[in-house]
């Protein structure tokens, strides 16, 4: 006798949905992880330690968790994935060595607990300003300022407890991100003065410099996750290649978006150089530039990220064209207020 198939029910495909955390879902990074990962059919839950949750940002797809209850059921329940994408509050190298230890350390504990993979996003600070031109996942680590520094112990933290503590974990390495929303260099930086006709860049406009754009890089997360877990006492580092771009063609599409918003007036976009003089003089008031003085070699030094061990691991992720990535990028900052000093979004 033939059996009966029986159709999958919406109650069939839920239980056989993946599970993933988010820790950091309120941030530019977590937020477009989270929605990523939600638009892929994933269960998303993200804890909330900001007051009551109703005043959590309402995420298509994602759970909020406060803690409590609910936040020790959706543990005892386990997930299949946690992506680590909280930052200390202030762009400095004080905050940084106080806080993001212990901010890995509650990931590390949490991906334990769910028996989870963890997603590590990590940057391009590592090599410092001796980098070659070219950055892969057996590049040696040799940083030259404090915030890379801080990043390297953080990496050696998370592959102490891979190697002592049953952790299975993942590096995803990345360069500066851009795109879904505020406070990256884009908005914060370069197109400030769009509708006035200039562009600010932070270098020589001809140093090819590694990008992020935060939608394809969430997508390479739930790729990542989706992929068979590192074996035991495995550390995969993955360099997502994103965009290697000078400011040349960044000036490009810039020009074009500032022609059609009538920014340029019949004359051409121009181009303006970063204020590091101003900034320098200006640290005692405003630590956070001391940190982005430091980082100043990253618009000097050329450096790409080679992702050819992430598409080994997850196969090929997507590249959304950087003219078409900018001009998102721009469409979703139009007409929104820009922030005063806000922390600039980097490689994680």
């Amino acid at each position: 006798m033939v059996p009966t198939i029986q159709p999958i029910t919406e109650h069939m495909e839920m239980s056989m949905a993946k599970t993933v955390w988010v820790l950091g879902a309120n941030g530019r990074l977590g937020r477009a992880v989270a929605l990523a990962f939600a638009a892929a059919g994933w269960r998303v839950r993200a804890p909330w330690r900001h007051g009551a949750v109703a005043q959590a940002p309402a995420l298509p797809g994602v759970q909020w968790l406060a803690p409590g209850a609910d936040l020790q059921a959706a543990l005892d329940e386990g997930a299949d994935a946690v992506v680590h994408a909280m930052n200390p509050a202030r762009y400095t190298a004080s905050a940084w060595r106080a806080e993001a230890p212990v901010l890995l350390h509650q990931a590390i504990t949490t991906a334990l607990a769910l028996r989870a993979v963890l997603l590590f996003p990590g940057n391009v600070y590592n090599f410092g300003a001796g980098m070659p031109a070219v950055l892969d996942a057996r590049t040696p680590q040799r940083p030259s300022t404090p915030l890379g520094a801080v990043r390297v112990a953080l990496e050696q933290q998370l592959a102490q407890a891979v190697a002592t503590q049953g952790l299975r974990a993942v590096i995803v390495r990345a360069g500066d991100f851009f795109g879904a929303g505020q406070g990256t260099w884009l908005d914060l930086v370069i197109a400030r003065k769009l509708r006035q006709g200039v562009m600010t860049w932070p270098g020589p406009l001809d140093v090819p410099h590694a990008w992020a754009y935060l939608p394809d890089l969430a997508q390479a997360f739930v790729r990542v996750a989706a992929a068979p877990a590192p074996a035991p006492g495995q550390l995969p580092c993955l360099p997502f290649a994103g965009h290697t771009t000078a400011g040349h063609d960044w000036q490009t599409v810039l020009s074009e978006w500032a022609q059609e918003q009538g920014g340029l007036r019949g004359g051409a976009l121009r181009v303006q150089s970063l204020p590091w003089g101003w900034m320098r003089l200006a640290t005692p008031v405003v630590p956070m530039l001391r940190s982005l003085q430091a980082m100043r070699y990253l618009w000097q030094v050329p450096h790409a990220l080679d992702g050819t061990a992430l598409a080994q691991y997850a196969g090929p992720v997507p590249q959304t064209p950087l003219r078409e990535a900018l001009r998102a990028s721009l469409a979703l900052l139009d007409g929104a207020a820009q922030p005063t000093i806000t922390p600039i979004a980097t490689g994680a």
